[in-house]
């Protein structure tokens, strides 16, 4: 709902790239040593020795869902609630050669209910005139079943994203992942390497922890803001997972920071997403620490993770006026399931959730975010799958930034507070649409125009 600074907060630089091939022999040799140390493993066929010793424990068949998005700080749904389910003859046929292919669509609609639409060129927020967004995202997976490889996947993913207002996008064609995923141990150690959006990797920003229920809060982007990949800006990038403890887990990452100039310089220079290195964008290092427990019959999901993240990229330094490396976000997130209407359905039940991140005011505009959310899922027991939430959102505006405006005679937003109810609804497989009332107090931060009540409608479509 808020808008992006027509001035950007960062100055852009001339292109120097590495030929995607380098990425390319880099995941091939790290696919190479991973074969050469994992031994291989059978996908239910009836070897001879297993034939002789009727004694021998089976091998257990591998799920379809193990080509689904794996070593992620969330969920998608699974093979089985997407349109075209998991016994559709293409399905089966991928699956028998240990790959899979799924499509997302999101169109997304957005229009304030308080006041006529903004004239022609004046929109300043998302729906401030009715806007139009949606992304499609096909992704190719392999399980790597062929080469002998346990707990390992390639990932190729293109994303499009559309919107009928600029700063929304920009509008893009481009690669969105290309990654080798290899876990060990049960995935008590999970890795990846390529290219990789880490916006589903860290953090946590979707309710529930599931993509269909769509991102928390209004504008909780502060990690964007600092270089965090996101999607459809994919970055090169290495992530660890350690499982230390049963429910614990420490995850670090080291990825190639997106442009400071934002989304529309990223694109002007890396169109296709290819691009392995960027003249001036340095390393973003990402250090998170979790507890993770599931809902179960005996407990409730809990989930706390805390984690901060440094970029060596120059910004901007709005207080001193000259380029600066420096920049990062610190964050804490919690949810915890304070009820469970039934054992026999443990997921189901009322969480409450909080948030706070915050980076440095001289680099970026918006520069604190907290959030309180209240959110059911299986609201009725004929709904199980349904999603009711309740937001509340606090986002702060940098000083630097809009006192560098008023100074030049425009009038400013200091701050964002806001109120978001959403019903997502879980019609048929595969579909989840999410409709939502939000009411926002400087949806943009300049110029301050009236707080409006803004309905968005949301689709997700898996197939």
């Amino acid at each position: 709902m808020a808008s992006e600074l027509t001035e950007g907060s960062g100055i852009r630089r001339s292109i120097r790239g590495r030929s995607a091939w380098t990425t390319t022999l880099f995941c091939g040799a790290l696919l190479l040593g991973a074969w050469a140390f994992t031994p291989a493993v059978g996908y239910a066929q009836v070897t001879s020795a297993t034939a002789v010793d009727a004694k021998a424990p089976a091998v257990p068949e591998r799920s379809i869902d193990d080509l689904g998005l794996v070593g992620a700080a969330v969920t998608q749904p699974s093979f089985g609630d997407t349109v075209l389910g998991v016994d559709s003859p293409m399905r089966r046929t991928m699956f028998r050669l240990g790959t899979a292919f799924r499509v997302m669509v999101i169109p997304r609609l957005s229009l304030n209910l308080l006041d006529e639409p903004a004239p022609s060129g004046q929109q300043v927020y998302i729906g401030h005139r009715p806007t139009f967004i949606s992304g499609v995202n096909p992704v190719f997976t392999w399980d790597l079943r062929q080469l002998g490889l346990r707990e390992a996947q390639f990932n190729a993913g293109v994303g499009w994203r559309y919107t009928t207002w600029k700063p929304a996008g920009p509008n893009t064609l481009a690669m969105t992942s290309l990654y080798l995923y290899k876990g060990w141990g049960s995935r008590r150690v999970e890795m990846k390497v390529g290219y990789v959006g880490n916006d589903l990797e860290f953090v946590g920003l979707q309710v529930g922890g599931s993509t269909s229920t769509g991102a928390q809060g209004v504008y909780a982007v502060l990690p964007n803001e600092v270089g965090m990949s996101y999607f459809p800006f994919t970055a090169p990038a290495a992530n660890l997972r350690l499982r230390a403890w049963k429910y614990g887990y420490l995850k670090t990452g080291a990825q190639r920071s997106l442009d400071p100039g934002g989304g529309a310089s990223t694109v002007d220079r890396n169109p296709t997403g290819f691009r392995f290195r960027l003249e001036g964008n340095g390393l973003l290092a990402i250090n998170e620490v979790g507890y993770q427990r599931p809902s179960t019959s005996a407990a409730p999901y809990t989930w706390v993770r805390a984690g901060y993240m440094r970029n060596s990229t120059r910004y901007l330094n709005r207080a001193t006026g000259v380029l600066e490396s420096g920049n990062a976000c610190a964050y804490i997130l919690a949810d915890y399931q304070v009820r469970m209407p039934t054992v026999a359905s443990p997921a189901r039940g009322l969480f409450l959730g909080a948030t706070a991140m915050t980076v440095p005011s001289e680099f970026n505009p918006y520069d604190r975010y907290y959030e309180v959310r209240l959110y059911q899922r299986g609201p009725f027991a004929s709904r199980p799958t349904d999603v009711v939430s309740l937001v509340a959102s606090y986002r702060n505006h940098s000083a630097y930034f809009t006192d560098a405006l008023v100074a030049q005679g425009r009038s400013v937003w200091r701050n964002a507070p806001s109120l978001t109810g959403t019903y997502t609804l879980h019609p048929a497989r595969g579909n989840y649409l999410s409709l939502s009332l939000g009411y926002v107090r400087g949806a943009a931060i300049t110029p301050r125009v009236k707080a409006p009540l803004v309905f968005t409608a949301n689709w997700s479509l898996y197939l």
